[in-house]
């Protein structure tokens, strides 16, 4: 018998770990091929890990609730044949301490740390993973200070996150007891300023007050990973907007007339969106710095145009499909691939590979009345596009006889960018290209 070890796959660019949610298979289990093992979740999307083999369950090396880093070995398969995996396994049972020294020490040589799990406690018994005290060690951190941290994790235990945070902010932590500084230890105007900077980068959150007739409402899991999607995106970002009024009259006088006759023929009902997502990937073929994702001090020129959909869930939460090579998608391509996604997005049956790579994301907060909007940008992403409520609004039209005021279907497009590497200049003749696409739109053409 043969051992084949069940990793977690890439979920997404952006996409470091995932959590596991449930196990549907227990360990002694026979597992078909393709058949889902356990279930994940990121902020991104839900999925079932299938089994790439026929065999049967034999270690589970992570919990329910536990995060896991793309590439981790989550499981293990007993199968017929030669092992498909030559890497050694870690088994879950392990419990030997020169085994789990063993451990630390390759993992300390790893260019990326990752989690196994294997118990340690401290005298206390408080729980601490390898991956834990593997960072505390090589930061320097004491057992006592590894005590002190407040964790976020399962039962409060502490996480990757949770220490490597109080390593980022251990510097400039100032302890609550007021601690007395002489005065001629001040020496300069500078150390005084010094002094205060401390200060006020220590002051906490103020509490918030809960009245007896308020109600706490916990986070959903996704609603936080999606908040620290954003925070982390504007600390990442300088965001800039760009505002333009585009009339999209010949747009909406085509659809009216071609709508039912599209409907008949290709049994998709066109929406403005496919027309507009058209239009976007056309502009990007022209302006293809926009397309772009920034590693360190390097620009990555995106070679394909992956089109992001912001899509409304019923919970209130957003994800964000993909439309792979939309600039190569004919409109009728482009309409089925919206409208598949968005009602698989609604019934959350989205797999993992159709919210990843992509290279452009737009959102639609018309769909909600709003008449315009500044969206926070999808990192690795440098910009998104925010497509507002179509109106009808009175406006001047000009002519070979002359201007007259007419009535006119118009729409604002706000387009948030990353101004580290998209300049005003390019940022705004995005959008005014296209304007100009949108608004030359031919009232006879088919579609």
């Amino acid at each position: 018998m043969a051992r084949f070890e069940l990793k977690l796959p890439k979920m997404g660019e952006s996409v470091a770990e995932a959590t596991i949610t449930s196990w549907l298979k227990e360990v002694g289990d026979t597992i078909e091929l393709d058949e889902a093992v356990v279930e994940i979740a990121t902020d991104k999307v839900d999925s079932e890990i299938p089994s790439e083999v026929e065999g049967t369950l034999i270690e589970i090396l992570f919990q329910k609730d536990d995060v896991v880093a793309v590439g981790d070995t989550i499981g293990v398969i007993e199968i017929e044949g030669d092992d498909i995996k030559k890497e050694p396994t870690i088994a879950a049972n392990a419990a030997s301490e020169s085994h789990i020294e063993e451990v630390e020490k390759t993992l300390e040589k790893a260019v990326e740390v990752v989690s196994i799990p294997i118990s340690k406690t401290s005298d206390s018994g408080k729980f601490y993973s390898p991956l834990v005290r593997n960072i505390a060690e090589k930061e320097g951190v004491t057992m006592n200070e590894l005590e002190s941290i407040m964790g976020s994790g399962k039962d409060g235990r502490v996480t990757k996150e949770d220490i490597l945070t109080y390593i980022e902010n251990r510097g400039n932590t100032v302890k609550e007891a007021p601690i007395a500084v002489p005065v001629k230890e001040v020496a300069s105007p500078v150390k005084a300023e010094a002094i205060k900077q401390v200060t006020r980068s220590a002051v906490k959150a103020i509490p918030v007050s809960v009245n007896g007739g308020d109600e706490i409402i916990e986070m959903s899991r996704m609603g936080k990973l999606i908040a620290k999607h954003m925070v982390d995106s504007v600390q990442t970002s300088a965001h800039v907007q760009s505002f333009i009024e585009i009339d999209v009259t010949n747009i909406v006088k085509w659809r009216d007339k071609v709508k039912d006759g599209f409907l008949k023929r290709e049994g998709e009902k066109l929406t403005f969106t496919p027309i507009f997502m058209q239009a976007i990937a056309t502009t990007i073929k022209k302006y293809p710095l926009i397309n772009i994702a920034v590693d360190g001090d390097k620009i990555i020129k995106k070679k394909n145009i992956n089109l992001g959909m912001a899509a409304a869930l019923p919970d209130g939460n957003l994800i964000v499909p993909v439309i792979k090579n939309a600039d190569q998608l004919s409109l009728v391509g482009i309409t089925k691939s919206v409208n598949d996604l968005a009602s698989r997005a609604r019934n959350n049956a989205l797999k993992p590979d159709e919210v990843q790579d992509g290279t452009y994301t737009v959102t639609n907060v018309g769909g909600f009345g709003s008449i315009m909007g500044t969206p926070i940008i999808n990192q690795p992403q440098v910009a998104i596009l925010a497509l507002g409520a179509i109106r009808k609004v009175p406006a001047v039209i000009e002519t070979p006889e002359g201007d007259f005021i007419g009535i006119r279907q118009k729409m604002f497009v706000s387009h948030s960018y990353d101004h580290r590497v998209v300049n005003g200049a390019l940022g705004g003749m995005f959008i005014k290209t296209l304007k100009d696409i949108l608004e030359s739109w031919d009232l006879d053409q088919d579609f």
